[in-house]
């Protein structure tokens, strides 16, 4: 399925939805999903980031670990529609890191990321 994002590629959204599907395969057997992050996204002008592992295959939200440039990054879902209107002090748009390439799982992410304030990825 083609993405309907531009800053997610049809790849990436093909396996965020695999990641999304199998996460809930984990939660019904009553099991921890930790996949790596599929693709980092942030903004070039207003200090926000996010490392996404999934997409639910039924609403569009994405779940992976967000820092919004305030010192508090948390793990928690992010409605892709509203990430698509998001823009920085200079109006430009979210961007996808075209060298990220994820080391760790996203449990890993995250416990630098609080202890950071920040995600380093």
């Amino acid at each position: 399925m083609a993405s309907p994002y531009p800053f997610i590629t049809d790849e990436q959204f093909e396996l965020l939805q695999a990641n999304g599907r199998l996460a809930l395969a984990y939660q019904e057997q009553d099991e921890h999903f930790d996949p790596r992050p599929v693709v980092k996204l942030f903004t070039p002008d207003a200090g926000a980031t996010w490392l996404l592992t999934e997409i639910d295959p039924e609403a569009r939200t994405a779940f992976g670990l967000c820092d919004l440039g305030m010192g508090c990054p948390e793990i928690g879902y992010v409605d892709l529609c509203e990430l698509s209107k998001v823009r920085g002090t200079m109006s430009l748009p979210i961007e996808r890191d075209l060298h990220f390439r994820p080391t760790q799982r996203l449990s890993a992410y995250a416990r630098e990321a609080r202890a950071a304030g920040r995600i380093q990825a």
